[in-house]
């Protein structure tokens, strides 16, 4: 007599077998079934099954399951196991931001909100420094010159609950006329944030450009070419700017109030 399997599924209905993969410390994955992108922060033996715990770009922890095809390495569903032996946990890698990095991620599809930074400036720094995160985020940055027209720049926009727009002011201090204009932007799907300084430049620590102070430009006075007057530096503001971008490394080399009104947009912008 014939013996055939209990497994009565046609073959081309077999879901193909995926690689089982070494869930060891830092190894970046997505959990298939929620989305969440993280890295491996450890594993443990429960009395339900094995467990691995990933950390996103926020540093927020989530625990999952291990089960079969469950999650996807560069893109490719994967199974992940236990490693061999007991490993150390590893930190995770950062972006110049000091996120958590995401090593081989897609971009994601532009979403439909946007960030607008004032000046050309302004978006390069925000690139060199939140870039790998934006991309990953799906959120494009867009600058505009200057904000005597923000009202009407927000209106034509006309940002929604899935089209949320962040910006991000030059010198937005108490009195300015940048304060006067943003009060005038009420929609509950926009932000505006800015920072105390003059011009971005100043948001660039000085130790990291290698001065020991931005100087203080008379008002009246173009305040870029005066500061290059001031440090010697060649009238040129185009190559100043090339000079004092190119010392930024990381988030280190920020002045604290311009990194903290960045995440607040990103946040604002993706989080739901």
């Amino acid at each position: 007599m014939r013996q055939y399997s209990a497994d009565l599924t046609p073959p081309w209905k077999k879901p193909k077998p995926v690689p089982e993969v070494a869930a060891d410390a830092g190894l970046v994955v997505e959990e298939l079934s929620t989305g969440f992108c993280g890295a491996v922060i450890r594993c443990e033996k429960t009395a339900q099954g094995p467990t691995v715990t990933l950390e996103d770009r926020f540093g927020k922890h989530r625990v999952f399951p291990m089960e079969p095809r469950g999650f996807l390495l560069e893109g490719r569903p994967v199974t992940l196991v236990r490693p061999s032996r007991a490993a150390a946990p590893a930190r995770p890698s950062r972006t110049a931001s000091g996120s958590v990095a995401v090593p081989g991620a897609r971009a994601r599809v532009a979403r439909a909100g946007r960030i607008y930074v004032e000046g050309r400036h302004d978006a390069e720094l925000v690139e060199r420094v939140w870039g790998d995160d934006l991309r990953i985020e799906g959120v494009v940055v867009e600058y505009l010159e200057g904000v005597d027209d923000l009202p009407a720049i927000v209106a034509e926009f006309d940002p929604g609950p899935d089209a949320r727009l962040g910006v991000l002011v030059d010198h937005l201090v108490p009195g300015s006329k940048e304060s006067r204009i943003t009060t005038q932007v009420t929609s509950a799907h926009a932000l505006v944030v800015g920072h105390p300084y003059i011009d971005i430049w100043e948001a660039v620590k000085p130790s990291s450009v290698g001065i020991p102070a931005w100087p203080r430009v008379p008002r009246g006075q173009d305040w870029k070419t005066g500061v290059c007057h001031a440090l010697g530096w060649p009238p040129n503001t185009g190559a100043a700017w090339q000079r004092i971008l190119e010392s930024v490394h990381s988030y280190k080399d920020l002045e604290p109030p311009l990194l903290g009104r960045v995440e607040e947009l990103i946040d604002f912008v993706t989080l739901p």
